[in-house]
């Protein structure tokens, strides 16, 4: 079977996996790649439960924002895990992790196949390598170090990280300022370094060499005009008005909803600051920078993923499964 990567062109050969031996499917990607729509010609070719792996897709209040599946699409096949958190929580890794392994406990006691979709890079990887059991961090010691980042920067962070947890400080880049955040909360936190955490915490929920692992790849060029028109079509759909009753909550403006691509533009478009126009080309520009991280991320951190182009999937898929 002829596989197209961004880089070149590669030809593999699919290992068979016969369907009573396969785990889940395991399907990523960027936004407007066509996930969704694979992942629901395969459940019901395959009798599957389609299992939400994207980060922004679990808040009950960005349904058009985050191109959720529709009411419709999830009338077809049963669907898991959309829209059952509130925009007011920070969602973690951690609970994901948790509600996907119910999930899929569940689907498989209904005889169902797991096909896990979505972008989210590191629910996919907690997903199949586990993930360590870090503690939930009190919000004074998030706030204090929040406010110390803002006041004098990333660089003082990452100087006390190397003295308390020299480790993970040696793993980082100096300029990261989310993970240095995270890192030194946790040894605050918990006077633990995350290296002491890691290997306590939850299993892999999939067995990563009976799954079938997808990414799937668009010509960049294409895309971005994919990604310009599902904005504007939201747009067109409610999605400022969405937006506009998620606003109108006062939010803390740190929460991961309230950071969903689109929404701090159109919320300043909301409040008069920007035209819609560039509320909209501020949206679009966010995601398609987001999409070549994605990309990156992939490629570095989960390897064993076949980057395939939407039109080989189906047959890749069956190829792999034995069908």
């Amino acid at each position: 079977m002829r596989l197209i990567s961004r880089d070149a062109t590669v030809y593999l050969k699919p290992v068979t996996t016969p369907q009573t031996m396969l785990d889940a499917i395991l399907l990523a990607g960027p936004t407007t790649s066509g996930k969704s729509a694979l992942a629901l010609a395969l459940a019901e070719k395959l009798g599957g439960t389609i299992i939400n792996a994207d980060s922004m897709q679990v808040y009950r209040d960005l349904r058009i924002i985050t191109a959720r599946p529709t009411p419709t699409d999830e009338a077809r096949v049963p669907h898991r895990l959309y829209g059952h958190v509130d925009a007011a929580e920070n969602y973690s890794v951690g609970r994901w992790c948790v509600d996907a392994q119910a999930a899929i406990t569940d689907v498989r006691r209904a005889g169902r196949l797991p096909i896990l979709v979505g972008g989210t890079g590191l629910y996919f990887k907690a997903l199949t390598q586990g993930l360590a059991a870090v503690p939930p961090i009190p919000a004074g010691v998030r706030a204090s170090v929040r406010e110390r980042l803002a006041a004098h920067g990333v660089a003082p962070l990452y100087a006390e990280l190397q003295q308390r947890d020299p480790a993970t400080a040696q793993r980082l880049m100096p300029g990261d300022r989310s993970r240095i955040s995270r890192a030194l909360e946790v040894v605050l936190a918990t006077n633990r370094s995350l290296s002491e955490w890691h290997g306590e915490g939850m299993p892999p929920s999939v067995d990563a060499s009976r799954a079938v692992k997808l990414f799937l790849d668009v010509v960049r060029e294409e895309l971005q005009r994919r990604i310009d028109v599902r904005f504007d079509a939201m747009l067109e759909s409610g999605a400022l008005d969405e937006v506009k009753a998620l606003a109108q909550r006062r939010l803390d403006p740190a929460l991961p909803a309230m950071k969903a691509h689109g929404v701090p533009w159109l919320i300043r478009h909301l409040n008069g600051e920007i035209a819609r126009a560039e509320a909209a080309e501020g949206g679009k520009r966010d995601t398609r920078r987001y999409t070549k991280r994605q990309a990156t991320w992939f490629r570095n951190q989960l390897p064993d993923f076949i980057w395939v182009t939407p039109d080989q999937a189906p047959a890749f898929v069956a190829a792999e499964i034995g069908r």
